[in-house]
């Protein structure tokens, strides 16, 4: 444990010195790959239980090993979450949200037998860097996600709408009927992970509400704005073009080319975006580059398709990150 302690001091005092995107030459857009159904239900896993943990502590100030000590298989603790200072109602609905993902978890592990938790990353510092990136400055006083209820809405934007896209990449590329059931969204006739499109609705429902608000730590610039900033950023780290919108767009890009809000993110069928496993890698890892881990996942997701494309000089740092659980 000590070991690991080091670790986590080195690599989040290392990913915050540079904040620009590591190139990756050539980034593929294709989710065409040699991947089962059961390695690609395992890769949306690591989403499953990054949004577990940070709903659960930020609602109830418990994490997912205190309501069932089975799902993260060993995988190691997260760093950083804790209680959020959330009003009573946001409260009540990201405990809904936390409770949900458990059932996520639940359904892919009593099918498949699961994978271990990664090492999250949901400090304080981390959300920071990534707002930061977002806006283009740094924030004073420093973002905390944790702080107040705004806060907490505009960092959890960052995480579910990645794993939405990430499980319309995946459908086409099921085979069987049992992973596809667990896998289709609530709207599409109900599967277990409609609830990962109802967060995304709701956090943006109510980031539109006070989309005008000023975020403080970034003086001027509104909710509104911040969205537009932060969905631009993860464009950006996908390398892929637009998979992802914020609470308003240009005409051109609204539903039938009508209206400019936009509280569903969605292509010019109103379909929507769809994202590839190396695009979300680029993007939680924060790098731009699936190979090289970081942000929210330090030491790389888990699961045979993110180990597949881990450079390797990270395979050989993965004892000293996970104590040695893959």
């Amino acid at each position: 444990m000590f070991k690991l302690s080091l670790v986590l001091v080195f690599l989040i005092a290392f990913s915050g010195i540079d904040a620009s995107p590591i190139k990756y030459h050539n980034p593929s857009c294709s989710g065409n790959m040699s991947a089962t159904d059961v390695d690609l239900v395992h890769f949306a896993m690591n989403l499953e239980f990054t949004e577990a943990e940070f709903f659960l502590k930020a609602s109830t100030g418990k994490g997912l090993d205190a309501f069932n000590a089975t799902l993260a298989k060993g995988g190691p603790p997260p760093i950083g979450a804790k209680k959020a200072n959330l009003d009573p109602i946001t409260n009540r609905i990201i405990e809904e949200f936390g409770y949900q993902e458990i059932g996520h978890l639940r359904a892919i592990a009593d099918m498949t037998g699961g994978i271990p938790r990664p090492l999250l990353n949901l400090t304080r510092e981390n959300f920071a860097v990534f707002m930061d990136r977002a806006v283009g400055r740094r924030s004073n006083p420093r973002f905390d996600p944790y702080a107040n209820s705004l806060n907490y809405l505009l960092a959890s934007y960052y995480i579910p709408y990645v794993g939405l896209t990430g499980y319309v990449g995946a459908i086409p590329y099921l085979v069987y009927f049992n992973i596809k059931r667990i896998s289709k969204p609530k709207q599409a006739c109900g599967g277990s992970f409609g609830g990962g499109i109802g967060s995304r609705r709701s956090n943006k429902a109510l980031l539109y509400e006070r989309q005008n608000e000023k975020v403080e730590e970034y003086g001027g610039v509104t909710v509104a704005e911040l969205t537009n900033e932060i969905s631009n950023l993860r464009n950006e780290l996908g390398m892929c073009g637009i998979k992802d919108e914020g609470l308003f767009v240009p005409l051109w890009l609204g539903a039938e080319n009508r209206t400019t809000s936009n509280i569903l993110s969605a292509n010019p069928y109103s379909l929507s975006y769809d994202r590839t496993p190396q695009e979300i890698l680029r993007v939680m890892y924060g790098t731009g580059n699936e190979r090289r881990p970081g942000g929210f996942w330090p030491c790389g997701a888990n699961g045979r398709i993110a180990r597949m494309f881990l450079d390797e000089r990270y395979h050989g740092n993965y004892d000293a990150c996970s104590d040695g659980k893959n």
